[in-house]
C-alpha cells in the first residue's frame, strides 16, 4: 500500500499534536513529510526526529535560525514565508492546525499546490471567504479538497452522506454552552481568565477555549458552515447541548433529521479527515451506549452571547467583514488573556470595530491583499479601543 504523505502546520500545538497521535496510530497508512511551528524549537525537533522529518518550519525567525545552526541536517524555513512554503510542498495531505489568521496563505499555498487540506484553521475560511473557495475549487472542488477537522463540520460532512444535498432542510450545529452556560450577563461583568478557560467537555488552546465561552467560535462555524457546505444562511441554526456527545445534525427536507455522536474527542474528527472517504478501524473512544446517560437540548441565549449574532451578520455581508471581526476578535481576546480587558469587552471592541468599518464593495470577491489590509486595520482599531477604555 502506498502511504499517504502529510505535512502538518501547527505540530506542537493541541491539534497538531493529536494529528500525529492519530499519525503513529497508523504507520502503515501515512508518512509525515513536514511539520511547521510556532517557536516550540525543542517539541518541533523531538517531533522531526522521532517521525525521520527533514522539512521543518517555524514562523518565528529567531527560532529558525537558532535550529538552522544547530541542526544542519535538517533543511529549515524560517518566518511565515517558510510555513506558507512548506504548505506547499508536494504531499497528499496539508493539516492545517495554525491558530488565528495567520493560518491563510499556508491554506492558500497548500490549495495552489493541489494538495488537499484538513481545515482545523477555521479562520482561513473565516478570513479568506470565497477566496479559499475559489482556490478549493481550482484544485478539485471544496467536497474533495477541503476536509472539515472541527468536530461540528466533521459531523456535518458525515451526516450529508445520508442523502442527496437537495433534500436537505436545515444545518444544525451543537454548542456546549462553555463555562458560562445558564448566567445571565450581568453574571459575566467580573468573569475571571481562569473561569473562561474552564471548558467544561473540551480541552483546547486559550483561543479556541475563550472563543467557545463568548460563542464567538460557534458564530465562525456558522460562516464556515456556509462556505463548506454552500447552504444558504436560512438553512443554518445552532443549538446548545451541553453533553458534547451531538456535534451536529442534519435535517431533511421529510422531517427527519441524522445526528453524529462520539465521545468529546478531537482525535475522531481528525483520523477521519486524515483518510477521508474512508474510516480506518481504530478507535481511540467510543459511546458507551450500555451506561445510562442523558442527552439534552436548548435554545442558545443570544441576548446575553451576543458574539453568535455578530458572526452571523459579518458572514451574510461577506467581503473582508468577516476578517475585520476575526482580526477585531483574536484582538480583544488576546488582550482578556493578559488582564488588559474584561469578558464583556471581548463582544463589544469586536461590535465597534465591525461598525467603523467602511468597506467599499463587500459583495465582490476580494484579493488577498484586500483582506490583508482589512485584517491589519482591524487589529490597530480594535487595539486602540482597548487601550482607550482600560480594564473595567
Amino acid at each position: 500500500m502506498t502511504l499517504r504523505r502529510v505535512l502538518v502546520l501547527g505540530s506542537t500545538g493541541s491539534i497538531g499534536t493529536q494529528t500525529l497521535e492519530v499519525l503513529g496510530a497508523h504507520p502503515d497508512r501515512f508518512e509525515v513529510v513536514g511539520l511547521a511551528a510556532g517557536r516550540d524549537v525543542d517539541t518541533l525537533v523531538a517531533q522531526a526526529d522521532g517521525l525521520g522529518v527533514r522539512h521543518v518550519a517555524l514562523g518565528d525567525r529567531g527560532a529558525a535560525k537558532e535550529l538552522a545552526s544547530a541542526r544542519p541536517d535538517l533543511e529549515v524555513l524560517d518566518g511565515p514565508e517558510g510555513v506558507v512554503a512548506l504548505a506547499s510542498l508536494e504531499a497528499e495531505l496539508c493539516v492545517n492546525g495554525v491558530t488565528g489568521a495567520i493560518g491563510l496563505e499556508p491554506t492558500l499555498a497548500a490549495l495552489g499546490a493541489g494538495t488537499p487540506v484538513a481545515l482545523a484553521n477555521k479562520e482561513s475560511l473565516i478570513v479568506g471567504g470565497d477566496l479559499v473557495v475559489a482556490a478549493a475549487d481550482r484544485a478539485g472542488g471544496r467536497d474533495t479538497t477541503l476536509l472539515p477537522v472541527d468536530s461540528e463540520h466533521s459531523a456535518l460532512l458525515q451526516c450529508l452522506r445520508g442523502g442527496r444535498r437537495d433534500e436537505v432542510r436545515r444545518l444544525v450545529l451543537t454548542a456546549s454552552g462553555g463555562p458560562f452556560r445558564g448566567r445571565t450577563r450581568a453574571d459575566l461583568g467580573e468573569v475571571t481568565r481562569e473561569q473562561a478557560l474552564a471548558h467544561p467537555t473540551w480541552a483546547m488552546g486559550p483561543m479556541i477555549t475563550i472563543n467557545s465561552a463568548t460563542l464567538m467560535n460557534k458564530g465562525l462555524e456558522l460562516i464556515e458552515a456556509h462556505l463548506l457546505f454552500d447552504q444558504p444562511w436560512e438553512a443554518l441554526d445552532v443549538v446548545v447541548h451541553p453533553q458534547s456527545v451531538v456535534h451536529s445534525l442534519v435535517e431533511f427536507a421529510d422531517g427527519s433529521s441524522l445526528a453524529q455522536l462520539s465521545p468529546p474527542d478531537m482525535r475522531l474528527p481528525i483520523q477521519l479527515a486524515l483518510a477521508w472517504p474512508d474510516r480506518l478501524p481504530h478507535a481511540f473512544t467510543a459511546c458507551d451506549w450500555t451506561r445510562a446517560q442523558e442527552l439534552t437540548f436548548e435554545p442558545v441565549d443570544r441576548s446575553t452571547f451576543r458574539a453568535l449574532d455578530l458572526a452571523e451578520a459579518a458572514g451574510r455581508r461577506r467581503g473582508t467583514f468577516p476578517a475585520v471581526l476575526n482580526a477585531a476578535n483574536e484582538v480583544a481576546v488576546e488582550a482578556f488573556l493578559a488582564g488588559r480587558t474584561s469578558f464583556l469587552d471581548i463582544a463589544e471592541v469586536a461590535e465597534a470595530t465591525l461598525e467603523a468599518w467602511d468597506a467599499t464593495d463587500p459583495d465582490v470577491p476580494t484579493v488577498l491583499e484586500d483582506v490583508l489590509a482589512a485584517d491589519r486595520w482591524a487589529r490597530s482599531d480594535a487595539t486602540g479601543r482597548i487601550d482607550g477604555r482600560g480594564r473595567r
